[in-house]
Parts: structure tokens; sequence; C-alpha cells
């Protein structure tokens, strides 16, 4: 069996940029179609690297899934959540019955969806449906020193490596990221500061419901996470290692897996962007493949996109995680989709441009 550094070599090694030259040709067609030039605006931008992702004959979406990632940090004992860690358990298995958010919105999608255990604090017993990944029983607390190590992100990296694989044997080429983890804004906020060199401040927000004071609270946990792993804050795996989450590595995982398979990833929110961008750290041609779904409430996802200059597909204020906005996004993405596919040409409705 391979090692999990090598999978992530390998993987590393697949991923190629999307050819401009590709997404020239696809705004070809686009211009070619029955509307004044870019007339659908930033839905043709998407339309037009789909494209050259999928193939710019009938490009299309097959099938959809939402990969949530779970897992527990041990960061939370410093109060940096409004939530119990417990939360987190409760709510995977409300996800396996299919009465969450994210489940309402991935049936709206027509995608499926699967829930991946990379690193729960407590095993939540017989739980058909529940993939079972855990790396191990949750991460150290950062505020301390490092959340986990380097081999222990690698391993959880490899299991977002081996649900892409999954996804493509089963024909699924259009994945959303999502997760579930009682805290996962503060080690997120975390990885910013790092990758976008930013303050603290500029960068906690209110997760899932701190008052004022809690924020600032968190801002402080937050600048003790980042001088006590310093010095372990080196390459970005290293970095992922010391201030991350086992969720986060899974999610980074993922797309870099689809990036190496040319599987479009329509990206959540505050959470998934992390474990985006250190897919984007270990490799910067995994950019070409991921739609970022939504900018939410967090004030730091907002210092995501202006550092990255991303724009998002949405703006609708969520915070909630778990997959949904994604899942909103993937509706939007199949949308850019159709209308490259199927609408009529100029030529084919025997139509003068600019007539």
């Amino acid at each position: 069996m391979k090692n999990n550094k090598l999978i992530l070599e390998e993987t590393l090694q697949k991923i190629k940029p999307v050819a401009p030259d590709r997404i020239a040709a696809a705004y070809v067609r686009l211009d070619s179609l029955t509307k004044p030039r870019r007339s659908l605006g930033f839905l043709e931008d998407i339309a037009a690297r789909l494209a050259a992702i999928y193939g710019l004959e009938n490009p299309r979406a097959g099938g959809k899934r939402v990969c949530v990632f779970a897992g527990d940090h041990g960061v939370v004992a410093e109060g940096v959540s409004a939530y119990p860690q417990e939360v987190t358990a409760l709510m995977v298995k409300n996800f396996i019955a299919g009465r969450a958010a994210i489940n309402v919105l991935a049936r709206r999608a027509g995608a499926g969806i699967e829930i991946v255990d990379a690193g729960m604090a407590h095993d939540p017993g017989a739980l058909p449906g529940l993939l079972r990944c855990n790396v191990r029983r949750g991460t150290n607390n950062i505020a301390c020193g490092p959340a986990m190590e380097v081999e222990e992100a690698l391993a959880a990296i490899g299991v977002g490596i081996e649900r892409s694989a999954r996804a493509a044997e089963d024909g699924v080429n259009l994945l959303a990221t999502g997760e579930m983890g009682i805290g996962n804004t503060t080690p997120a906020a975390a990885l910013y500061a790092v990758w976008l060199k930013l303050p603290a401040a500029d960068l906690a927000g209110p997760g899932t419901g701190l008052d004022a004071q809690g924020v600032q609270n968190k801002i402080r946990v937050i600048e003790r996470a980042l001088n006590a792993n310093r010095a372990r804050c080196g390459t970005p795996l290293e970095t992922l290692a010391a201030l991350g989450g086992l969720e986060i590595a899974g999610i980074c995982g993922l797309c870099l897996g689809a990036a190496a398979r040319r599987c479009a990833v329509a990206v959540d929110g505050f959470i998934s962007c992390a474990g985006a961008l250190a897919a984007m750290r270990l490799c910067p041609a995994v950019k070409d493949y991921l739609f970022f779904a939504h900018v939410s409430a967090e004030p730091g996802h907002r210092k995501f996109f202006e550092c990255e200059n991303l724009r998002p597909l949405v703006s609708l204020d969520l915070r909630l995680g778990e997959g949904t906005g994604a899942a909103i996004a993937m509706q939007i993405m199949e949308d850019a989709l159709a209308v490259y596919s199927e609408m009529a040409t100029f030529a084919e409705a025997g139509i003068a441009p600019g007539a």
C-alpha cells in the first residue's frame, strides 16, 4: 500500500492548469449565442471555465456529490465556540438522518451526500452511512502547540484524495465541499493569518454566535496559537499540521484529488476555503478547478477573497457551513453549462449578430 506522502506527491504531479486557449475557445462559442455579447456576465465566466475543464463539445456535469468532512478541535477548551463539542456528533447523526440544511439543499441540487469522519473526538457508535476514516480522535489545542503531527495531516489529506477517487469511480464529476466541527473557525482563521499574512483581529468572527467579548477572546486564542506554533509553520503542509483541523485537511485532499482528475469543485464557506487555500498553497494550479460558492458573514472570509483576487458565485450572508452554499453553487454551475450547451447560436437561429 502506498504511503500518504507518496499519494500526495503523485496527486500533485497530475494537476495541470486549465489551458487558457481552451477558455478562450469557450468564449468564442459563448459570444456566438443568441444574446448580446457577455450579457450573462459572470455566468459566462463560470461556463467558460467549466467547458474548458469538461470539454468544449457539449460539456456536462455528470454525477454530483457533497462531501462533508467531520472533525473536532482541542482549541474548544479555550471557549472559542458558543456550542459544546458534543454538537459535532449530534449534527453528524442529523446529517445521516437526512434532516439537516445540507441534506435539503443537496436534494434540491440533485446531489448525493456522504459524511466522512475524518477526526471526530468521539466514536458515534453504530451509525450506518457514516464513512469511518478517522485519523485521530480530534486535534490538540493549537493555543498550546501543534494541532497534529505532519503524518496525521498527510493521512487526512489522503482521506480527501481517496474520496475524490471514489467519486470518479462512481461517475461523479462535480464535487462540493462541506464540513462539521465545533470550534473550527478558530483553526481556519489561524491558517488564514499565516497564508494571507493578516492579523488575527482581521480574521476572527462570531462563528456560531459569539458575542463581542467572545470574539475578543477568540482573537487572543488565535494569537497564542500563532506564537506557540510559529517555528512549525514552514511549508504549507507543516502549517496545516500545526494550526489546522482534520476536516480542513480532508477538504484540502478532496480539492487536490478532484483537480488531478479534471473534476470541478464547488467550495463552501470560511472553513472549506481554508482547506482549499491549503490545496492552493500546495499546488497553485488547483485554483483553476475550484469555484468559490459564496462569501460568508465571517469578516475573515471577505479578506480571503480580497487577498486571493477571487469572486464568489453568490453573497447570501450564510454562516452555517455543512456545504450549504456549495450545494446552491452547484445549481448555478449547472445553469452555466446549460446556457453554453443548449442555447442556439446566431447562425443556427438565422439571426445576424447585432440585428
